[in-house]
C-alpha cells in the first residue's frame, strides 16, 4: 500500500501555470496543493477504490443528465479554491450557471471555483484525520454539501454550511438533500 506523500515548498512557489503544466505532464499521478503551495501527490488507487468511485460517478453523471441542473466532475478535475489551494475531489458537482459563467480558457484547466457538492471516497491508504481537513476547507471555500464516505468503518460524515458534522452508520442511501434536489446515492454497491 503507498501513501500520499506531500513536499513542502518554502523556498519557492510554482505558479498556478507550473503546477498545472506538472499535473499535464504526470497524468499517471495525481497532485493537489494546499492552501501553502505544498504538493499532495497521491498514487493510484487499488482496484478495490477505483470500482467503488466508479460506482459514485456512474450514480451522480446518470442524475446530471437526467436533472440537467449543473455539470459532474470525476476524480482528474481539478479545482482551484478560493483560498488558493488545488483539489481534485473524487466526485464534485456545480450549477449550470457556475458553469456558464466560465470563460472557455477557464473551462480548459483547473476550474477556478469551489464545487457546490464533493464525494472523497477513503482508500485503505487514505489518512482520515487529512481527509476530514481537505472536507473541511471544501465547506470553508463555499461547498454546500459535502460526503465522505469510510468504508473501512462503514461510515458517512456529512459536511453542510454552517452546520455539525453528521456522522450516519452504514447508510443504504445518501440524499442530495437541497444541493442535488432528488438525488440519491445507493450505497450498496460502494460497501
Amino acid at each position: 500500500m503507498v501513501n500520499s506523500l506531500e513536499i513542502k515548498f518554502e523556498s519557492f512557489k510554482l505558479t498556478d501555470e507550473q503546477f498545472y503544466q506538472l499535473c499535464q505532464d504526470n497524468r499517471d499521478l495525481r497532485f493537489e496543493r494546499n492552501i501553502n503551495g505544498d504538493m499532495v501527490i497521491m498514487p493510484p488507487t487499488e482496484g478495490e477504490t477505483s470500482n467503488r468511485n466508479l460506482r459514485i460517478i456512474q450514480q451522480l453523471g446518470i442524475w446530471t443528465d437526467k436533472n440537467q441542473t449543473g455539470i459532474a466532475f470525476d476524480s482528474s478535475g481539478g479545482f482551484k479554491l478560493p483560498n488558493g489551494a488545488d483539489r481534485s475531489p473524487d466526485a464534485a458537482w456545480i450549477p449550470k450557471k457556475k458553469w456558464e459563467n466560465l470563460t472557455q480558457e477557464q473551462r480548459q484547466k483547473f476550474l477556478p471555483l469551489c464545487p457546490d457538492f464533493v464525494v472523497e471516497l477513503r482508500s485503505p491508504s487514505d489518512n482520515l484525520k487529512s481527509l476530514q481537513k481537505k472536507m473541511q476547507e471544501y465547506i470553508e471555500n463555499g461547498t454546500k454539501l459535502a460526503w465522505l464516505i469510510n468504508r473501512q468503518d462503514q461510515q458517512v460524515e456529512i459536511y453542510r454550511q454552517g452546520q455539525e458534522v453528521e456522522i450516519l452508520n452504514n447508510p443504504q442511501t445518501l440524499s442530495g438533500e437541497d444541493v442535488l434536489v432528488d438525488f440519491v446515492l445507493e450505497l450498496e454497491k460502494i460497501w
